[in-house]
């Protein structure tokens, strides 16, 4: 897994450094109710909406495994329930076999 991770940095670092370097014009941003322009390199500006829309889109799924996520600790905590029911019930259990065993002559 790694090894995959590093691959895929080496990719995208071999595409963006190109692209930066061959896309260093200066442009003129201007956000529509704001009075003021912002000058900055295209390849940030590019890299800056790349950015905005995966943290979208990674809100965006992270949100929809909302419910995913309730029943899993949902049925995380039944089980612990369930376990403490039956470790409650195997001791239950052993103390009344040993009392058995005291009880019964041979």
């Amino acid at each position: 897994m790694r090894a995959v991770y590093w691959a895929v940095i080496i990719v995208a670092a071999a595409l963006l450094i190109p692209f930066a370097v061959s896309n260093r014009a200066t442009v003129s941003l201007g956000l529509w109710p704001l009075p003021f322009l912002i000058d900055l390199p295209l390849y940030l500006l590019v890299l800056l909406l790349l950015l905005a829309g995966f943290v979208a889109g990674a809100t965006t799924a992270w949100m929809a495994g909302r419910r995913a996520r309730r029943e899993l600790r949902r049925r995380r905590r039944r089980s612990e329930a369930l376990e403490g029911d039956l470790k409650a019930t195997r001791s239950e259990l052993e103390s009344h076999l040993a009392k058995e065993r005291r009880e019964v002559p041979v």
